[in-house]
């Protein structure tokens, strides 16, 4: 509820109206309670009068609830005396619906909300695998290998795709990003299947949302209120509380400085804030701290909503200014250190004690303290907290699906799709790869056959060669042979003739008879020594 420009949360017992200041709406703010006190009827008050001054607003929405104030609520006994307590005029009370765009990680029950791998980033990302400080830096540099290689991370399988490129060529990697144990590799692997199981198949992937979308105001002016579906998220703690926290990240890297506004661009209240501190090590923490601490001066508010005060790291407590504390119960010691520290938080009001306030608060009473003009906090006052405008049963299902198909939004994020990315690129280099291995053996198989074919060639040559050598001996001994032959025909036809003209002189002395025998006797003679000769 507005009233004088201001949001109107309750009214002191005192009558005075306890009102948060646009302009100090970004200095942030708890509402802390037990269970069944009235943080979710107060978380409503704020939501529906941030809205109602042009202020874009973002909630989880973990028990299913809170959505009922896109209806408007209903005028009965209890609102009546609700409002006449708190001083408004139940008269002119005229309850009415907020412009609402709901959304669901898993698209069930809200606009499919989505966000990419890269955007996630390697720290976040180790929360939700629960890895330890070895394997996230692990994870760090396999993001790093991807960025440098220019493979865009967009959803699981991208993820899964680097963790075993790098695990597969880990030698490759060692020299110049240290040696990666193929164990720590396997728990990351496995954590990232663990995680796809838990829905992060659905939730990484494109179109990613674009956090500029939930600043454009609905049609009569009023800021939309953007409510996420968290009843089904709130059973994977870490998942929910990671990307809650990614919202605030994306909200402090996108938006520019801006400093101090007349009101906030942009007020995000995180329900079951104790879930982001769980476990959480130091150094998430730090960077928790960091945004809260910075992102004032992006014009953004952050409402953390607890059961409890101690919920909240000291370093973040102290930035939150703006505070609604609802009952808490002193059962234990513990419990009674609990509201000791709740009720210290708050500037002393010398009409009451706050720790026995705070003990004796009923259903839909608080204490209360907001930023005053000059950023002091005011006293705490006991107070009573206006009822929402809004419905504050469920939205049934026909409801809920008419209003998630007529949202502004619902065309832009209906459908998702898969871009080229770190997947495909390395599925195709993996393609790519065994081609030009099998080419590599190809050539190798080819060459080795040439060479096989060439030595063949080469020994038949030499064989040729050497038959060629060995017929060309033959023919020169045959030539040879032929010469010596002829040498020998000739030796012994003139050895005969020789023999035959010497036996004849030589027989002649013994008459005609004498003379054909020494002729016969002298060839023959002639012939055989000199035929010797020839040889």
């Amino acid at each position: 509820m507005i009233k004088d420009g201001k949001v109107w949360v309750g009214t002191a017992d005192t009558g005075e109206a306890l009102m948060i200041l646009p302009k100090m709406a970004n200095r942030h703010g708890l509402v802390a309670g037990a269970t069944g006190t009235g943080k979710t009827v107060t978380l409503k008050v704020m939501a529906e009068s941030f809205s109602q001054i042009g202020v874009p607003v973002f909630v989880a929405d973990v028990k299913g609830d809170l959505a009922g104030i896109a209806d408007p609520g209903t005028v009965n006994e209890k609102i009546t005396e609700r409002l006449q307590v708190c001083g408004a005029d139940a008269s002119a009370y005229t309850p009415k619906g907020s412009p609402v765009t709901l959304w669901d990680i898993y698209g069930e029950k809200g606009i499919q909300l989505r966000t990419t791998i890269s955007e996630m980033g390697p720290l976040l990302l180790s929360r939700i695998l629960q890895l330890n400080d070895l394997q996230a830096d692990i994870l760090t540099i396999i993001f790093r290998i991807a960025d440098e290689n220019g493979w865009l991370l967009i959803d699981t399988k991208d993820l899964k795709s680097v963790v075993n490129y790098v695990s597969e060529n880990n030698k490759m990697f060692a020299e110049q990003y240290g040696k990666m144990a193929p164990a720590s590799l396997a728990v990351i692997m496995r954590a990232i299947v663990a995680l796809e199981s838990a829905g992060g198949e659905i939730f990484f992937g494109e179109p990613a949302l674009n956090i500029g979308d939930w600043f454009t105001p609905a049609s009569d002016g009023r800021g939309m209120i953007h409510i996420l579906e968290s009843e089904s998220l709130i059973n994977s703690p870490r998942l929910y509380s990671t990307f809650l926290l990614w919202l605030l990240s994306e909200l402090f890297e996108e938006m520019p400085e801006v400093g101090d506004l007349e009101k906030p661009k942009m007020v995000f209240f995180f329900d079951e804030a104790h879930l982001l501190f769980n476990d959480a090590p130091k150094a998430l923490i730090d960077k928790i701290e960091q945004v809260v601490k910075l992102i004032r001066s992006k014009g953004v508010g952050v409402y953390f909503c607890t059961q409890n005060p101690r919920d909240i790291p000291d370093g973040v407590l102290a930035q939150l200014g703006n505070k609604v504390q609802h009952a808490l119960r002193a059962y234990t010691p513990v419990d009674q250190k609990a509201v000791k520290a709740a009720s210290e938080s708050f500037r002393e009001n010398p009409a009451f004690k706050t720790y026995d306030a705070i003990l004796a608060l009923g259903t839909g009473e608080a204490v209360v303290s907001f930023l005053g003009e000059d950023g002091i906090p005011t006293i705490a006052h006991k107070a009573t907290i206006l009822p929402p405008d809004g419905a504050l049963a469920a939205l049934d299902d026909g409801r809920r699906n008419s209003l998630v198909q007529g949202a502004a939004l619902y065309q832009k994020y209906r459908d998702g799709h898969d871009p080229d990315s770190a997947f495909e690129f390395l599925q195709r280099k993996k393609i790519e790869d065994a081609e030009a291995l099998e080419a590599a053996r190809l050539e190798a198989e080819e060459a080795k056959q040439k060479a096989k074919e060439e030595a063949a060639a080469a020994k038949a040559a030499e064989k040729e060669a050497a038959a060629a050598e060995k017929a060309k001996e033959r023919e020169a001994a045959k030539e040879a042979a032929a010469k010596k032959r002829a040498a020998k025909s000739v030796g012994n036809a003139v050895a005969g003739t020789v023999g035959r003209q010497v036996g004849k002189s030589a027989g002649g002395l013994f008459g005609k008879f004498g003379k054909t025998l020494g002729g016969n006797l002298g060839a023959s003679l002639g012939r055989g020594i000199l035929g010797t000769l020839f040889k």
